[in-house]
């Protein structure tokens, strides 16, 4: 392998007299050092410890899966059809249609694990990237792997593999079986020279091919770790449901299978499926659904069951076992793919939510804009050709085409003030000036959009969503990059997807599923992301408050007209004189002497004019006068008015007026109470 250099201030990294520096010449080379002249080296990789992370980098099956189906992508494959003996997993195939790999790469391959030779002027002439881009396949993809390690993601699966490969109008296919090594903590009895450690055993054959022009990988894993098996299977569930069920109700969970599955081994005899081929599993799609209406029914399912509410806010760990949840969160996710309902972007919303342009300067505020006709978010931005990643790449898992499980229309609805979605769109580029590209990892660019919604489903959802070139190795982030401002509830109502085309891959962990937050593209890409939030929050806000006050008007003139009418209709009926309309009532501050003269003869006004403070006490005057007194008020002038229909405040003063206003005042708010 390779040596892999380090690049620190103030070191000067050069290979070209001190690679070959071994240990005793460069402990004497240090010894005879000074500040003037420092020793020049590289930093150096034990292969024991690269050994030692493939087998185990990868946390979940579907993980390592997920890195296979990237190595087609690579490959310029436009098809990979995975294929499982569910519910047993036994075995696994991966066949992809790409470019497939020459006796020359497999070689490279098998001696330099995590020395990949993608985005190498190597790696073009091996014909595993373009010769006028090396961080393009051959086919102009934007490559997603860097380290060389993915095929060994393997290792979480199974120790024993097949790869089946053969290049276009090669005469013959090259078959290998590895057997992969497990690494000992106290194991040193395989290690070479430079620390070479021995992996696995390969076995590498060529064999004649009728297909001459055919191209592409198959990978065959055979003997399944048990522990991976068990998992894929969702054993730890179906234990739980089945010890449950033995429980006396006093004391049992209420455990129950997940809404749906893919079925289950018989636990006395796991070669057997329990229940036979017609009772296996339970799921949304029939066997006669094509794939892709397959995986479309099967997100209409977690749909479904958010709308009846027959599962706690939609949780995928509820409603599915771990191989569905695998297809939608891990893959589904995960890989270049298309949107199942279309790319937001490209969706003509019309008016069926609140758009707004997030401006990269962070002192501006977000400006909303309307879609008119047709019109989508990328015509209205000017954001420039739609992206291709995953219009060309399809996978199939077993019967399921899978697309990224997202949608953006027909969401359920809640009795939130806000009906409709709140899609935020953000475009930005930054370069970094002044700071050297050592230092800032070069330029950054991306856009995203954040949206909010009363409800986000699934809960899975709920979070921010990095995509590099189209892939993603991250399940959506809830903490938002760790925004430490407390707004649980409008954060688990809020989505966002951040798609990458240019830098952020150097801040990737080994694993690709966690960035180095101390990078700078990292740090840039967190403020932003926690500003959009803040923005977010001030304009759902806002908008809620008005709509609020909007929704209080309509409710304040709808009662009002109610009162009118009620007032009204007596009037027709009890007073002398069809046309006069019923009088005036108002409550008015304490009146000059002259008011007070008309006060004393209010009938010959037509009308009541009586003092707040009479009526509603001392402290009635303030400034400002609360909703429920405006709807007391509106109560007690209808009330006076139907009294004054009925001519039983004639007789009375206007002291005895307000007296008998403030007592019905304190009848009309003791019932509210």
């Amino acid at each position: 392998m390779p040596a892999v250099r380090a690049q620190w201030p103030g070191l000067s990294t050069s290979a070209d007299h001190a690679a070959d520096l071994v240990d005793a010449d460069l402990t004497a080379a240090i010894e005879a050092s000074s500040g003037e002249s420092p020793v020049n080296t590289v930093l150096r990789t034990d292969q024991r410890v690269l050994a030692r992370v493939t087998d185990g980098i990868y946390r979940q099956p579907g993980s390592a899966l997920r890195e296979l189906l990237s190595n087609a992508y690579d490959a310029d494959a436009t098809r990979v059809v995975v294929k499982t003996d569910r519910p047993r997993f036994s075995t696994i195939s991966i066949e992809d249609d790409g470019l497939g790999m020459s006796p020359a790469t497999l070689a490279r391959l098998v001696h330099h694990i995590g020395g990949s030779a993608k985005r190498t002027t190597e790696g073009a002439n091996l014909g595993l990237a373009s010769s006028d881009d090396p961080t393009r396949s051959p086919a102009g993809r934007k490559l997603i792997g860097r380290i060389g390690i993915g095929l060994f993601s393997v290792a979480q699966l199974t120790d024993r593999f097949q790869i089946i490969t053969k290049v276009a109008g090669d005469p013959h296919r090259t078959v290998a079986t590895v057997v992969l090594r497990q690494f000992a903590d106290d194991d040193a009895s395989d290690v070479g020279d430079e620390g070479m450690y021995e992996a696995g055993k390969v076995n590498i054959w060529r064999e004649p091919a009728t297909d001459a022009p055919a191209q592409g990988t198959t990978i065959v894993l055979t003997d399944i770790r048990l522990p991976t098996r068990d998992t894929l299977r969702s054993r730890d569930l179906w234990v739980g449901v089945d010890a449950d069920k033995d429980l006396d109700p006093d004391v049992a969970r209420g455990l129950n299978p997940p809404r749906f599955h893919i079925g289950r081994v018989d636990p006395d005899n796991p070669d057997f499926v329990r229940g036979g081929p017609s009772a296996v599993d339970d799921i949304p799609w029939t066997s006669a659904d094509p794939p892709e209406e397959a995986f479309r029914k099967l997100v209409d399912a977690v749909w479904d069951v958010a709308e009846e509410g027959g599962v706690a806010n939609a949780q995928l760990w509820r409603i599915f076992d771990y191989y569905l949840q695998m297809a939608w969160l891990q893959i589904g996710l995960a890989v270049p793919s298309k949107y199942v309902d279309g790319h937001p972007f490209d969706i003509p919303f019309g008016d069926s939510l609140y758009l707004y342009d997030l401006p990269q300067d962070s002192k501006a505020s977000p400006k909303e804009l309307h879609l008119a006709g047709g019109q989508t978010i990328r015509d209205a931005l000017s954001l420039g050709p739609g992206s291709t990643e995953g219009d060309d790449f399809e996978v199939i898992l077993d019967d399921l085409k899978i697309s990224r499980p997202l949608r953006f229309r027909g969401l359920p609805t809640t009795g939130h003030q806000v009906k409709k979605p709140m899609l935020f769109v953000g475009r930005c580029r930054e370069e970094f000036p002044g700071v050297s590209p050592e230092l800032s990892g070069g330029p950054i660019e991306f856009d995203a959009y954040l949206m909010w919604a009363p409800k986000i489903v699934p809960t899975e959802h709920q979070g921010a969503l990095i995509r590099i070139h189209g892939s993603s190795g991250t399940a959506f982030d809830p903490t938002f990059m760790r925004y430490q401002i407390s707004e649980q509830t409008r954060l688990r109502q809020t989505t966002c997807e951040i798609f990458v085309r240019t830098g952020l891959e150097g801040a990737l962990n080994i694993d690709r599923e966690s960035f180095n937050y101390a990078h700078p593209h990292v740090v840039y890409l967190t403020r932003w992301l926690h500003l959009s939030l803040r923005r977010l929050a001030t304009v759902q806000k806002r908008v809620a408050g008005e709509l609020r006050a909007e929704s209080r008007q309509r409710g304040e003139e709808a009662t009002q007209e109610r009162l009118e009418t009620i007032v009204s209709t007596a009037w027709e009926r009890e007073a002398d004189d069809v046309g006069q309309a019923p009088p005036p009532v108002q409550f008015v501050s304490e009146p000059d002497e002259e008011t007070a003269r008309e006060d004393r003869e209010p009938a010959a006004r037509g009308g009541y004019r009586l003092r707040r403070t009479a009526v509603f006490g001392e402290t009635s005057n303030r400034p400002t006068v609360d909703r429920r007194v405006r709807g007391v008020e509106r109560k007690l002038r209808a009330v006076i008015q139907l009294l004054a229909a009925y001519r039983l405040l004639d007789d009375l003063s206007n002291g005895e007026q307000e007296r008998l206003a403030g007592y019905l005042r304190e009848i009309l708010e003791a019932e509210d109470e």
